[in-house]
């Protein structure tokens, strides 16, 4: 009986419950596959040929190909890392403006880097078409996991883009739209009757005209004269 309580308390960990969350793992998917264009290219990306003893780039000896992906994957690396960071010390957070500008952040940078990766799938692929098939002995299993890396690395950050606009637009509403709803709600409060609605009228029936009647009268009525008799002795 106390293991499932034990893998109910692991699962209650606010450690589980970060790495469950779709942004961290949007994070760590993205990460991973920029890890792979990195060193993939670092380590088996540049060879010589059997005639040099020059290294080249696999990437149809293009060596810009080879730096561009690199640099990318090592930034977009160092970049999820640290989002992960803040991300983790994000409840910890309690100014609306600092909050709301990491989220812009996140956003924007997840474009951005989305953006990076279609440019470099499109660069090593074409790289690739173009080299001369048995240029080089090794590295063309670096070269494909280079390129498939920045395939998915697109899908993953095209998915933190998307968390992040969604975050942003839950949390802090568009301005514009609030001040619609309250003018809305004010023009609603002014609005006049409508004819359909009743209109208190004042009752006339015997309970009113007994109650006018009990009312006390505010006119008094003039006593007339009293004379007197005045006997004649």
């Amino acid at each position: 009986m106390r293991v499932p309580e034990s893998l109910q308390d692991l699962a209650d960990r606010e450690v589980v419950q970060f790495l469950k969350r779709p942004k961290t793992v949007a994070r760590i998917f993205g990460g991973v596959f920029s890890l792979i264009v990195f060193s993939s290219l670092l380590t088996d990306g540049y060879q010589n040929k059997m005639n040099s003893s020059q290294l080249r780039c696999v990437l149809n000896s293009n060596n810009l190909a080879c730096s561009f992906a690199e640099k990318a994957g090592f930034l977009a690396f160092l970049s999820c890392l640290a989002f992960l960071a803040l991300d983790a010390h994000e409840t910890h957070i309690t100014s609306t403006r600092f909050k709301m500008a990491f989220q812009l952040l996140d956003f924007i940078l997840a474009v951005l880097w989305a953006g990076t990766w279609f440019v470099g799938f499109c660069l090593l692929v074409n790289q690739w078409r173009h080299s001369p098939p048995k240029e080089f002995l090794l590295g063309s299993s670096s070269a494909k996991a280079a390129i498939t890396s920045a395939f998915f690395s697109i899908i993953a950050w095209v998915f933190q883009a998307c968390l992040a606009l969604r975050d942003l637009q839950h949390e802090f509403p568009i301005p514009y739209k609030h001040s619609l709803d309250e003018g809305s709600a004010v023009l609603t409060t002014l609005s006049p009757p409508s004819a359909t609605s009743p209109v208190k009228m004042p009752t006339t029936g015997p309970n009113s005209l007994s109650s006018a009647s009990s009312a006390p009268s505010t006119y008094l009525t003039p006593k007339a004269p009293s004379l007197a008799m005045m006997s004649n002795n």
